[in-house]
């Protein structure tokens, strides 16, 4: 009688060490990795547990996280799936799964956190017995795992932090690519729409005034979205305006901005991008279209027109394999549409995209209305196309009207 108190005391004694022990590491802040090390290492030499396999579902998978005193195909051959109903330890015949006596079911609120199979703990001379082997280790394995979902849940919350302060920092510097005001006179207007596809989009576009007769206009899309497009677009507008302070060869602008997109997005981000200089004393604008969706030109208010002229995307090829740069002469009055693909590819519920139709028929339904009420004018139009669909991509538009 007395020696079957001594060894409940001894077992007593051991679990609380184990308890203990976990207990620190957990308040030590250590690795998940280190937490399942302490558990194997407390149940083995501590507890003198002979054979364990514990599994974790994650994301309605089950991986074995700790294993011992068995082969790795054994374990590898655990019917895991067989047991997810378990609620109670359930005792195995060797015909259910060979090495292991039990399974013990770990739950959380409810919810099945892991399964533990054990094996020969009633041969433990000083360590865990049988009939308190399944209390201790549900005890013990509810911790370590309710640490380590604890532990991942706060990681999580520091990485939506950490994403959420990039994305308003993206925004902060994608806000700034954007010109701050637009011509507004009687002679010339220029109007722009912006909508990202999420929070930080991956469009451009931009108003340079370059003297006193010449301006540019441009407007371009990068591949992908999110905070890397918004930061290659913040690199590639920086470059254009120290470009365009330094020569006015559309040819030669095109060129060095492809060749510093290829460099630093190392041949996997692509820009398509449009961009035209026009001179009010020639009377001509001059273009290149670089893979971007054609504008809309209305040469004197009369005739319709596409500029398709330029190159391929920006950022795929160095050099580029041509650069045609396309010149529209005696223009002495003209309406520019421009328009990222995010307008032209909304769909509806028939999976049916808003199209350059429907683009044309909105522009000839307001002609020679003001730049920001044919923009207005085109949202209305996809904004009824939609049917409440989400778009699909970032939309932007930039409207020009030139009098003479």
């Amino acid at each position: 009688m007395a020696e079957t108190k001594t060894i409940e005391s001894n077992l007593k004694e051991l679990e609380l060490n184990a308890l203990l022990e976990v207990t620190e590491a957990i308040n030590n802040n250590l690795s998940e990795e280190s937490l399942y090390k302490i558990y194997h290492f407390t149940l083995l030499a501590n507890l003198k547990v002979k054979k364990l396999a514990l599994f974790v579902e994650t994301e309605g998978v089950w991986n074995c996280k700790v294993f011992f005193g068995v082969a790795a195909e054994i374990v590898n051959g655990i019917p895991v799936d067989q047991f997810e109903g378990e609620e109670k330890v359930k005792a195995l015949g060797k015909t259910e799964c060979q090495e292991f006596d039990h399974v013990i079911p770990v739950m959380h609120k409810n919810q099945l956190l892991a399964l533990v199979f054990v094996g020969d703990i009633t041969e433990s001379e000083s360590g865990l017995t049988n009939n308190s082997a399944t209390t201790f280790l549900e005890a013990l394995t509810n911790i370590i795992l309710v640490a380590i979902e604890n532990k991942k849940l706060a990681r999580q919350q520091l990485e939506q932090e950490a994403f959420k302060k990039e994305l308003e920092i993206a925004k902060q510097v994608q806000n700034y690519l954007f010109p701050k005001n637009l011509p507004a006179t009687d002679q010339f207007e220029v109007a722009a729409y912006y909508q990202p596809h999420h929070n930080v989009g991956g469009d451009y576009y931009d108003y340079i005034r370059i003297d006193e007769d010449q301006f540019l206009l441009c407007i371009a899309d990068v591949s992908g979205k999110g905070v890397p497009a918004a930061l290659m677009m913040s690199n590639f507008q920086a470059s254009l305006h120290t470009l365009v302070r330094q020569t006015n060869d559309l040819t030669t602008i095109v060129s060095e901005l492809n060749h510093q997109i290829k460099f630093s997005g190392n041949g996997e981000i692509f820009i398509t991008f449009f961009v035209a200089i026009y001179s009010k004393s020639q009377q001509v604008l001059r273009y290149i279209n670089c893979g971007h969706n054609p504008p809309l030109l209305q040469v004197n208010f009369k005739e319709d027109m596409e500029l398709t002229q330029g190159t391929t995307v920006l950022g795929m090829f160095e050099p580029l394999p041509f650069v045609e740069m396309g010149i529209v002469e005696n223009l002495k009055e003209f309406y520019l549409f421009c328009y990222t693909d995010g307008l032209n590819e909304a769909i509806n519920l028939s999976e049916e995209e808003f199209g350059e139709t429907r683009i044309m028929k909105a522009i000839k339904s307001v002609e020679n209305s003001k730049p920001n009420e044919l923009n207005l004018t085109m949202m209305t139009a996809v904004n009824e196309f939609r049917q409440g669909q989400e778009y699909r991509d970032d939309v932007t538009i930039l409207s020009a009207k030139f009098k003479s």
